[in-house]
């Protein structure tokens, strides 16, 4: 298999842009009509979520060692969907189709059987986890909402308790689905460790145009129900014994993830006196979005934790302003630390360069590398402020 050749022609197949999704779902919808249902019924912003990550995830085929649980997580997350191994037939059908149609006189008969191959090796270790899963774990989770707070115009935070406990990493994420906007999901990730009850600390921020979003920030309230996928990814999870020194750096709502690592952190701190040297940059746009400060700042009370706020869009604002990427990697040496960064894609690949320029190894840089393929990461300042889900 020419991993190469793959990459090389996903590459060129992504120019087509728009084009792409729009020739896979037509092709997809033609050809398998009863797939339709499982998709929102308006596709706008459905975009390049499902042929997008599948291309990316499948082109990279040669890292499958590196990813083989995160795809096997993909797998287990989309039981949620009712998918089944014959979906998965459908869906390749509908990707080499596309490729060979925008490819041209590069849709040669090795680079067909290449992604043949690639697909069918990604589809096998998706259909054979969900399988698995089957058999100690439901679908999907129902959990009901038990707390809202409204912490700005923007941001809410909601507890919701899960009516079977769902075993999750600091780190990982999970699709959510509000019932009264079913077919809708996004990702979000949990900013507390497990607890003992069970439930979990889900934190929002309202995206122009994502209806999910505006809805949990805005109308949700106790007593309501949403349905939770299986918890995916990896790159954010770190073993509960791992002491090497942490800086975080996050962006408005993608401090969920971090937060929950701090959680865990001062539990592990508090029961043993062990804890690593953590310094977390939290960046939002206007200061009212710093919206866990209160609790940040009483967290510095613990001798291994520092914080700075950052914001970006308020001259007046008397703290660190500017880029929070810029202002973690001002003037300091974080080499020998592991860094944990969540955000938008753009201000990730910002951070990361950075953070690297400061003398930190590239391979100390956790970040989320792959996106999930019904997650949408376009906002321009926030992890986890993917738009509706399908």
């Amino acid at each position: 298999m020419d991993t190469e050749a793959l990459k090389h022609t996903w590459g060129l197949a992504e120019k087509a842009g728009d084009e792409v999704p729009l020739y896979f779902y037509s092709h997809l919808f033609i050809a398998h009509p009863e797939l339709r249902a499982m998709f929102p019924v308006s596709m706008a912003t459905q975009r390049d979520r499902l042929v997008g990550a599948l291309g990316r995830i499948v082109s990279n085929v040669d890292q499958l060692d590196e990813v083989t649980e995160f795809i096997q997580q993909l797998g287990r997350d989309h039981r949620r969907f009712h998918v089944v191994a014959d979906h998965y037939g459908a869906v390749g059908a509908s990707l080499l189709a596309t490729l060979e149609h925008f490819l041209g006189a590069e849709w040669t008969p090795q680079v067909a059987a290449d992604w043949a191959a690639a697909y069918g090796l990604i589809a096998k270790v998706m259909v054979q986890a969900a399988e698995e899963s089957e058999e100690h774990s439901p679908s999907a989770w129902d959990a009901e909402v038990v707390d809202v707070d409204r912490r700005s115009l923007d941001v809410a935070v909601l507890q919701v308790r899960p009516t079977q406990r769902m075993e999750f990493e600091p780190g990982q994420s999970m699709a959510v689905e509000l019932a009264r906007l079913p077919r809708l999901w996004r990702y979000l990730s949990p900013a507390n460790a497990p607890r003992r009850n069970g439930t979990l600390e889900l934190h929002v921020q309202r995206v122009p145009g994502g209806q999910v979003s505006a809805t949990m920030v805005k109308t949700v309230k106790v007593g309501d129900t949403v349905r939770l996928g299986a918890p995916i990814g990896q790159e954010l999870t770190l073993p509960a014994d791992d002491l090497r020194p942490l800086v975080m750096v996050a962006a408005s709502t993608g401090l969920a993830p971090l937060r929950a690592h701090l959680e865990r952190i001062d539990h592990h701190w508090q029961r043993t006196g062990e804890a690593p040297r953590v310094h977390l940059f939290h960046g939002a746009r206007l200061p009212w979005n710093l919206y866990e400060h209160d609790l940040l700042t009483q967290l510095t009370s613990r001798e291994w934790f520092d914080y700075t706020p950052v914001v970006s869009d308020d001259p007046t604002y008397p703290g660190e302003r500017g880029l929070v990427g810029d202002v973690a990697a001002r003037d300091r040496d974080w080499s020998g630390h592991v860094a944990l960064v969540c955000g938008s894609p753009d201000m990730v690949r910002h951070t990361v360069d950075r953070l690297a320029a400061t003398g930190l190894d590239r391979a100390d840089i956790r970040y989320e590398q792959f996106s999930t393929p019904d997650a949408d990461r376009s906002s321009s300042d926030v992890h986890n402020e993917s738009g509706d889900q399908s």
